[in-house]
C-alpha cells in the first residue's frame, strides 16, 4: 500500500538489502519489491532473517529465490541449528579448497557459472576454483546486478550483521563520481516544526550550496535554495555543500514536490511504478468544525506524497483522496489523528475508472462575452488507441488563433479532461483543434483556458463515453486440490486467465482480473489454502467496461456545461473546487 514511497526511495539508492523470513519465504510484497529492484537494476543482497523461529527454512527460502524470482542465488552462509533458541551460522567459504563442495556451494558455483565463461569452464574441467577467483567474480557480477549474495541470521539478536555489514562494504558499489552540471532527485518532502518544508535530495551530479539558484527541471521553474543540511548522527546540522552522490536536505525550496528533478534528469534512474493507486475516497471531519483543518492537512500530506492526489471540492465540501489499499487507509488515518490532532473518517473506497470519448464527434465553444474576451474553437475528437492517453494536433494556422492562443489551448487540455460526463478522468482520446478565432482587440490571456472545457465538453457529450476499468495481472499458485474453488472465484471475479501449469501437486495459473473484482481476494486464498497459496498482482492498464458493471459519479466542482456558472468561475467570481480559501 506504500509502494510509492519505497518507489521513490529505491530511485536514490546504490544498492539494497532485501530482508525475507526464513519461515514465511516469499511472499507477495517480495514479488513487487523484486521486480522493482530488477528493473531499476539496483544491486541488491539478500538477508534470510529469523533462523530463530520455529518452521524456518534456509534451504526452501534459496529455493523459491530461485525458482518463483528467477535470481542467481550466491550463498555466503549457512545456518546452524535453524529453527531453534541456538540458531547461528557459518561461513559457506573460506576452508580448504581441497574439500569436496557442499550442495549449497555447487549451487552458488553453477549459478555463477551460468552468468560467466570462465567460471564455467574451470568448473566443468575441475580446475581449482579459489575464493579469491570466485569472490571478484561475484562482486562483478553482484554490481550488474546479475548475481545476488545470500545471507543469514538473527537481526535482532546481532547475528549475521557483522557479516552482513562487510558484505555491503565489500559488494555493493559506491556511489559514482560525477562533476558538471547538477542533477538531483527530491525523494521526500517533510514538514519539520523548527525548520519549515524540507526537501530531501539525492545528488547524481554537480554540487549544491547555500543560496544556489537552481532550476526545477520537472516544474520548468526557478527557485533559491536557503539552506543545504544533512542529518549526521541524528541530528539535521548546516553543511557548506552537497556533492554528486550525497543525499541532504534543502530548505526554502516552497514549491517542489516528491518526485522532483533539480538541474538536469542525467544519470536519474526512471520511476518504477510498482503500483499505481487505483482507489478513491472521501475523507470528512468526525467534527464539522474541523473540516478546514482537515483541508489543510490532507494538502500538506499530499505535498510530501503526491500519488494521494487530494482534491478539494468546494461547492460540496468534498474532500478526496487516491489511495493504494485500505491498509493506507488505517495508517492515513492514524496519522492525520497524531500529526494534525483531526479525527477523521473514510467513507467505503471505489476504484477509479476512466473514459474515453465512444465515437468520433465535434465540440464548439464561443466565449464572446462578458467583455473583453475573445475565445471560439472547434475540436474534433475520436476514441485513441489503449494505453496512448491524450494526443494533441492543431490544424488551424496561427492567422486564425495566435501561436500564444495556440499554446494555452494545449496546456489547458489535461485539466480539462481530469472529468468527464460520467465523473472520471478522459483518457485514450484523439483531439484535433479544427477552427476557431482570436480578436486583435478582445482576446486576453486565459480567455482560451476559459473556452477549452466548455468545448471538450460539448464534444464528449455528442460523442458519449464507455468506462474503463483498471485490470491487474495475476499468478497463483497452490495446491491442485484448490484449484476447483479457486478457479471458480475466477470466473466470478471476471478473470481472464490460460490454461494451469501442473508441477508436483501443485499448479500456477496466469491472467488478468478488475481491481475491482480482486482487491481482497488474498484473504479469500489464504483462507482457503491455510495460507499456503500465493498471490502476485501487478498493474496490467485499463480495459472497456460495461456501465453497468463499472459506476459513473456526478462532476465535482462547477461543470464546465453549466456555461454562465463556469465563466463566472473561472473569472474569479467565486472559486469552486480550489485548495485555498
Amino acid at each position: 500500500d506504500f509502494s510509492s514511497e519505497v518507489e521513490r526511495s529505491l530511485r536514490v539508492l546504490d544498492g539494497a538489502i532485501l530482508v525475507v523470513s526464513a519461515v514465511e519465504a516469499v511472499q507477495a510484497h517480495t514479488y513487487t519489491l523484486w521486480d522493482a529492484l530488477q528493473e531499476m537494476k539496483v544491486p541488491t543482497l539478500i538477508f534470510i532473517n529469523k533462523l530463530d523461529r520455529h518452521g524456518a527454512d534456509f534451504e526452501n527460502v534459496l529455493s523459491e529465490f530461485a525458482n518463483e524470482l528467477h535470481a542467481n542465488v550466491f550463498p555466503l552462509d549457512q545456518p546452524v541449528e535453524e529453527g531453534s533458541n541456538n540458531a547461528n551460522i557459518n561461513p559457506l567459504w573460506g576452508k580448504n579448497n581441497n574439500e569436496a563442495l557442499t550442495s549449497l556451494q555447487e549451487l552458488a558455483i553453477e549459478n555463477l557459472a551460468g552468468l560467466d565463461e570462465e567460471v564455467l569452464e574451470r568448473y566443468l574441467e575441475g580446475d581449482s576454483l579459489t575464493d579469491d577467483f570466485i569472490f571478484e567474480k561475484l562482486k562483478s557480477y553482484t554490481s550488474k546486478n546479475k548475481a545476488f549474495p545470500v545471507l543469514c541470521g538473527v537481526a535482532k539478536n546481532g547475528i549475521g550483521m557483522e557479516t552482513l555489514l562487510d558484505v555491503v562494504v565489500g559488494y555493493l558499489p559506491a556511489a559514482k563520481a560525477s562533476g558538471g552540471e547538477l542533477s538531483a532527485l527530491v525523494y521526500k518532502i517533510e514538514s519539520h516544526p523548527k525548520h519549515g518544508r524540507l526537501a530531501h535530495v539525492r545528488l547524481f551530479g554537480g554540487g549544491l550550496r547555500n543560496r544556489d539558484l537552481v532550476k526545477n527541471f520537472s516544474q520548468k521553474t526557478e527557485a533559491k535554495v536557503a539552506r543545504v543540511m544533512k542529518h549526521i548522527a541524528g541530528k539535521i546540522k548546516d553543511i557548506d555543500v552537497l556533492r554528486c552522490g550525497d543525499t541532504g536536505i534543502l530548505t526554502g525550496m516552497q514549491n517542489v514536490v516528491a518526485g522532483d528533478i533539480l538541474g538536469q534528469p542525467n544519470d536519474i534512474p526512471g520511476p518504477s511504478a510498482l503500483q499505481i493507486p487505483f482507489l478513491t475516497t472521501r475523507v470528512k471531519p468526525v467534527s464539522d468544525d474541523q473540516y478546514i483543518a482537515l483541508a489543510e492537512a490532507l494538502a500538506q500530506l499530499d505535498l510530501e506524497d503526491p500519488n494521494l492526489d487530494f482534491k478539494w471540492y468546494k461547492s460540496e465540501k468534498e474532500l478526496h483522496l487516491k489511495l493504494m489499499g485500505k491498509i493506507q487507509m488505517e495508517v492515513l488515518q492514524s496519522m492525520i489523528k497524531s500529526r494534525f490532532d483531526v479525527d477523521v473518517v473514510f467513507e467505503k473506497p471505489i476504484v477509479i475508472y476512466k473514459e474515453t470519448p465512444g465515437g468520433i464527434a465535434d465540440g464548439h465553444a464561443s466565449y464572446t462575452m462578458p467583455k473583453p474576451c475573445w475565445a471560439v474553437l472547434r475540436f474534433k475528437i475520436e476514441p485513441g488507441e489503449r494505453g496512448s492517453g491524450i494526443q494533441y494536433k492543431s490544424e488551424v494556422s496561427v492567422d486564425r488563433i495566435h501561436q500564444k492562443y495556440q499554446n494555452e489551448i494545449e496546456q489547458a487540455i489535461p485539466k480539462a479532461l481530469q472529468q468527464g460526463i460520467k465523473g472520471w478522468e478522459v483518457t485514450d482520446i484523439k483531439i484535433t483543434l479544427i477552427d476557431g478565432e482570436d480578436h486583435v482587440v478582445h482576446s486576453r490571456p486565459g480567455d482560451f483556458i476559459i473556452a477549452v472545457p466548455m468545448a471538450l465538453m460539448d464534444a464528449l457529450t455528442n460523442s458519449g463515453t464507455s468506462l474503463l476499468e483498471p485490470m491487474m495481472h495475476f499468478e497463483i499458485k497452490a495446491g491442485e486440490e484448490h484449484f476447483g474453488n479457486i478457479s471458480g472465484d475466477l470466473h466470478a471475479m471476471r478473470a481472464e486467465f490460460a490454461n494451469p501449469e501442473f508441477d508436483i501437486a501443485r499448479f500456477t495459473l496466469h491472467g488478468t482480473v478488475p481491481a475491482s473484482t480482486s482487491m481482497d481476494y488474498s484473504i479469500r486464498l489464504n483462507s482457503l489454502t491455510g495460507g499456503k497459496g500465493k498471490l502476485r498482482l501487478s498493474f496490467a492498464g485499463y480495459k472497456p467496461c460495461p456501465d453497468e458493471q463499472g459506476q459513473t459519479r456526478p462532476y465535482r466542482g462547477v461543470n464546465p456545461m453549466d456555461r454562465s456558472r463556469w465563466i463566472l468561475h473561472a473569472r474569479g467570481a467565486f472559486k469552486a473546487d480550489e485548495r485555498k480559501m
